[in-house]
């Protein structure tokens, strides 16, 4: 019986520590899963540090290994799309490589896909971040599932199996902002999320600062959602009622009292306020045209510098 091929693709940046156990790991995985070729796609993220050095050297040796160099650092999840865009085979897998994404799940995917499923994504359970950030997660998900227009499984991350036309579907999408989680429930098909203990990073430092995850959130939220635009639009017309109420009210007091109600600071205390509600909606307004922008412009969302492998 011909071996299904499956990709696992995994963006790096700066991950010299991690890639000596990541690669023992993964090679562990494929000597027990022999019943599949797996092939092993590293997108170096405009690594600074021996990354690339150390997945050339492997490349070189091992034609299983193939590594895709960006000429600079394109971001996370640019480099998640390159990895779908030179994907072959029936599936591809989508993994960090800081090991917190454990390979050993890999087999399990593989017996969700086999059953018949076209996506199996990881859903994190006991996190080892801070508390936090642990709550910050918690509390995204929650409000992005709330305000999405599509049904997605709350902490769900990037790490699934795709199956081929799953991963054919997102790749042609021409979206610059990409946010993979909600395009992958986009995508529909059969879908299987499986709870797994995320791990602790296994060496190095956390390259998701927390500007990168709040820009990561502002992306999900401001593709899937516009929902922000008519919350402001219901405040305007709840702040149309209040100052209609607050006119007839002053109309009543002056035709009963013959004097007009007093309240300089409520006054201004309002117009203050409602002022920087129209500047914080200038900005969410702003978002989505500045997204309109980056698309209308149509530059790749990534440049490949160089791709080494052993043919």
């Amino acid at each position: 019986m011909e071996r299904k091929r499956i990709t696992v693709a995994m963006p790096v940046f700066n991950e010299e520590e991690v890639l000596p156990e990541l690669i023992r790991r993964l090679k562990a995985v494929a000597e027990s899963s022999s019943r599949y070729e797996f092939h092993f796609l590293f997108v170096d993220d405009g690594s600074r540090d021996r990354s690339f050095e150390i997945l050339s050297e492997l490349a070189a040796a091992d034609p299983s290994v193939t590594v895709i160099r960006f000429s600079r650092n394109f971001g996370h999840q640019a480099a998640l799309e390159a990895g779908l865009d030179h994907a072959r085979g029936d599936a591809v897998v989508l993994m960090d490589a800081d090991l917190q994404d454990p390979p050993e799940v890999i087999p399990e995917f593989l017996r969700h896909f086999e059953e018949g499923n076209d996506v199996v994504y990881a859903i994190r359970v006991k996190r080892k971040e801070g508390l936090a950030l642990r709550i910050a997660y918690a509390l995204y998900y929650r409000v992005f599932a709330r305000l999405s227009s599509l049904d997605v499984p709350l902490d769900a991350g990037d790490f699934s199996l795709l199956s081929a036309r799953v991963a054919r579907t997102i790749s042609s999408l021409p979206e610059q902002h990409r946010y993979l989680r909600g395009l992958r429930s986009w995508a529909g098909f059969r879908q299987k999320g499986i709870p797994i203990e995320r791990s602790a990073r296994y060496a190095g430092e956390r390259k998701y600062t927390y500007a990168k995850l709040l820009a990561l959130a502002a992306d999900g939220l401001f593709s899937f959602s516009v929902i922000p635009l008519r919350a402001a639009a219901l405040l305007g017309f709840l702040a149309i009622l209040a100052a209609s109420a607050y006119g007839l009210y002053a109309i009543g007091f002056r035709l009963l009292t013959s004097t007009v109600p007093v309240g300089f600071s409520g006054l201004l205390v309002t117009m203050v306020f409602l002022s920087g509600v129209q500047l914080f909606f200038f900005g969410v307004v702003g978002e989505y045209i500045g997204r309109i922008y980056e698309q209308g412009k149509g530059r790749p969302p990534y440049v490949i510098d160089r791709i080494i492998k052993n043919d």
